[in-house]
């Protein structure tokens, strides 16, 4: 028992093997089943109002109610992560969303379905922030952002591919069918992640699981470099006496912590602002079918993928925080686009994924950022916690969407108003960054940044060997651990 290893400082020394790519896809599913789910009353909104004469105000809590459930299964799904395990909790997330999808199907009235998409939306929220903790967890440092995002990129293309067999489906089967669609496939995937997801191994090792579990996983994760006798360790110190969300709220991390929160509710506002009242707004403002209404909200989740990959990308290279303020600008110079080109279908559809591409790049960005700001024992509560606040820009948005049109906004109003949440977004993400720069410069503050590497651990590289773009406490904790 002589060989103690870091397995923090070994995954990020290991070249991305068959495993963590394995896990990636299992992430990137979870949550390509949390946006098909996420999104998909929104696709249903124009036939539902229709179909049970609500008006536009009556849509608003079926469009939140989900939204609510989100905020707080995030809360709660945190700290049972860290404390039970990343694994466990996906599970139970899973099952939940797609029971109850499934339920929302056969809803009878407008209370019902209410009720089934706050339900729905406990597991929603569990599942999307534990399902990037355990891909952050499996990911080197160097390429973190990038795995993050690619694994979110799972959130657009479900919620893009609910787009485009909804404009089928409603009209040949009804909006029912779409329901149960979203709720059938999560139960069908649930045996898959129940026998293939593996749970975080530096969870494992920080909780001190059984040595042989983590042994199994390390020999799957790094082939050749354990062998009987291999101990495994992460440095690094106990948290507070709050535990995990003491972490989250202790005076080290509280300022960059609300910053993310007001980030991330700006940034989902405008998401789930566009998910949620796109088709309608394009159906009502610019005259067009449901269908064609539909295949333009498709559009803006389509260009989402490009944009997360996109900014994960450049993230890993350049600092984090400029390129997220970078993205909002940017999205805020499209949002305003949009509403220039109300009565051009093709034009629509053009600026609508130049606008997916912004938002879902820089509130996929925005979950990276987290990841790499907090240390692996509050991970979970911090992305989750980050997840569950932000929700409450998500359900602002269902009732901001409902008075824009029950004032009788036009379509370019509506999308220049939008540009201050943009601008606030970029400046709340700036200040996160000011923040932890500052953080890094007081005497003796260590950041959250381990003591020295156990005997037995890899040769230190050299300091020009690490990477430009840590900027974030976590991100510059992450960079002298490898030193």
């Amino acid at each position: 028992m002589n060989n103690p290893l870091d397995v923090r400082q070994l995954i990020d020394r290991q070249p991305i093997g068959r495993y963590q790519k394995w896990v990636v896809f299992l992430g990137f599913l979870i949550i390509a089943l949390d946006g098909l789910d996420v999104a998909i009353i929104g696709f249903i909104a124009p036939q539902l109002k229709s179909d049970w004469n609500l008006g536009a105000q009556s849509l608003g809590p079926v469009l939140s109610a989900a939204l609510i459930g989100l905020a707080l299964g995030a809360l709660v799904a945190g700290p049972l992560a860290d404390r039970h395990g990343r694994k466990a909790v996906l599970l139970c997330s899973v099952l939940l969303f797609g029971s109850f999808t499934l339920a929302s199907a056969f809803s009878p009235n407008l209370e019902t379905l209410v009720t089934l998409r706050f339900l729905t939306g406990l597991g929603l929220g569990a599942a999307m922030p534990n399902a990037s903790t355990l891909v952050s967890e499996y990911a080197p440092a160097r390429s973190r952002s990038l795995l993050i995002t690619l694994a979110f990129c799972g959130f657009s293309m479900g919620a893009a591919f609910g787009g485009f067999v909804s404009a089928w489906m409603i009209p040949n089967l009804g909006w029912r069918s779409v329901l149960a669609m979203g709720g059938a496939l999560p139960l069908l995937v649930l045996p898959l992640l129940y026998w293939r997801l593996p749970e975080s191994v530096t969870f494992l090792v920080s909780k001190g699981a059984n040595r042989q579990r983590i042994l199994d996983i390390v020999r799957r994760l790094a082939p050749g470099q354990v062998n009987a006798d291999s101990t495994f360790v992460m440095p690094g110190k106990g948290l507070p006496a709050g535990g995990a969300i003491g972490t989250v709220l202790s005076p080290q991390y509280r300022f960059g912590t609300c910053m993310l929160w007001v980030g991330y509710v700006l940034a989902l506002f405008l998401v789930y602002l566009f998910s949620g009242w796109l088709p309608t707004l394009v159906k009502e403002g610019g005259g067009f079918s449901v269908s064609e209404a539909a295949i333009v909200t498709a559009c803006f989740q389509i260009g989402g993928p490009l944009g997360a990959v996109s900014v994960g990308w450049a993230m890993d290279r350049y600092p984090a925080q400029r390129v997220l303020v970078l993205t909002f600008l940017f999205s805020g110079a499209v949002i305003f686009a949009i509403g220039q080109v109300a009565t051009d279908f093709a034009w629509l559809c053009v600026v609508a994924s130049a606008v997916g591409f912004g938002l879902n790049g820089a509130s996929v960005g925005m979950n990276a950022l987290a990841a790499a700001f907090y240390p692996t024992q509050a991970r979970a509560t911090g992305a989750s916690w980050m997840s569950g606040i932000g929700r409450i820009g998500a359900v602002l948005s269902a009732f901001a969407g409902a008075q824009m049109l029950a004032l009788g906004w036009s379509f370019s109003q509506v999308f220049a108003a939008l540009l201050l949440p943009a601008g606030l977004a970029a400046l709340a993400v700036w200040l996160h960054g000011r923040q932890a720069a500052r953080q890094l410069s007081v005497p003796g503050c260590t950041c959250g940044i381990p003591p020295a590497m156990p005997a037995g651990s890899a040769p230190a590289p050299a300091p020009s060997e690490i990477p430009r773009r840590y900027a974030a406490a976590g991100d510059i904790a992450a960079a002298r651990r490898s030193t």
